[in-house]
């Protein structure tokens, strides 16, 4: 472990790429990688990408890669796909919109799939941008799955979030309605050459007028992506946003609430796994459920039952995690 993670902080992109597949993977070897590479990291801009199916988030970020790379800054992509139902896999499309960038030494491209996590994004995606941060990226570029009014996972992973439309879309009008539109520190509307475009720039411009005018002053730009119009224009905003936020101090709020939400998140998922494994082999729960089954008692009153017979040691919830 202490060879790959010295590669790793070394910018190794297979000891990149295996510490991610380790952590996807839930190895208790993942876990110990991004513990001793933790302190390395807090150097690279994260920046989420959200916003409506076919919006073209892989191609602006195709284009956006380009950008940065001439002004030499290395580049991390995290693309999110959604995973079958039924098997857990993914086509991972999203990467063959990023085939020009594949042999680029500066640039390192993963695919990850949702594996059933709602709110856009996979449950290791954090990990995942820590160990690229680690690796000594200056961008990582996260893009979700296309989300919907209520899939905004993206606000705690990222330092900047841009949301992407594309006008003459109902996919993108609904994104105008509250839940994805309160999380942008960038929109763009995306498609600029359609004739619908600056009627949909003045509809977002009227939502964003409802809401309270403090702080940063959330810009709405318009780009061409697959021709790269508009492009340089975003990493200017992008550069802009985050010299704003170390400013204000707001940077260092927007990660601690994110570390927090990660903290959360990992010690909910071993107390559950532990739960559900401590559930199987009690006799007196399954004897709960099955009054549950039988109408006579509530999911609630069984599930308050349940947490106060004490039924899972959390200790014991973080030794098995860590045991693998």
């Amino acid at each position: 472990m202490s060879d790959l993670s010295e590669r790793l902080l070394n910018g190794d992109k297979r000891a990149l790429a295996r510490g991610i597949s380790l952590v996807e993977d839930d190895d208790p070897a993942g876990w110990e990688l991004v513990k001793a590479v933790y302190p390395r990291t807090g150097n690279a801009s994260v920046v989420g990408f959200t916003g409506p199916p076919g919006a073209g988030k892989s191609t602006l970020i195709g284009a956006l890669i380009r950008v940065q790379r001439a002004a030499d800054r290395q580049v991390a992509v995290l693309s999110i796909d959604p995973s079958s139902p039924f098997r857990g896999g993914a086509l991972l499309g999203d990467r063959i919109r990023l085939t020009e960038h594949f042999l680029d030494p500066g640039v390192f491209i993963r695919s990850m799939a949702t594996r059933g996590a709602l709110g856009g994004l996979a449950e290791a995606s954090l990990q995942a941008a820590l160990l690229m941060d680690a690796a000594g990226k200056d961008d990582v570029f996260l893009e979700t799955v296309g989300v919907g009014q209520a899939e905004v996972d993206v606000i705690d992973h990222a330092d900047s979030v841009v949301l992407v439309l594309i006008p003459g879309s109902g996919d993108s009008i609904q994104a105008l309605k509250a839940g994805v539109m309160e999380i942008p520190d960038i929109i763009v509307v995306n498609k600029a050459d359609h004739p619908l475009a600056d009627t949909m720039v003045r509809e977002i411009r009227g939502v964003l007028a409802l809401a309270p005018h403090e702080g940063w002053k959330v810009p709405i730009l318009k780009t061409e992506a697959a021709r790269g119009e508009g492009v340089a224009e975003l990493a200017s905003k992008l550069s802009e946003h985050r010299a704003y936020v170390e400013a204000e101090g707001t940077l260092s709020e927007r990660r601690r609430r994110n570390l927090m939400s990660e903290v959360l998140g990992i010690a909910t998922m071993r107390l559950r796994r532990a739960l559900e494994a401590s559930l199987r082999e009690d006799a007196e729960v399954q004897s709960l459920l099955d009054e549950v089954v039988a109408r006579r008692l509530d999911p609630a009153s069984a599930a308050s039952a349940i947490l106060a017979r004490g039924a899972i040691d959390p200790g014991a919830a973080a030794r098995d995690d860590l045991s693998g």
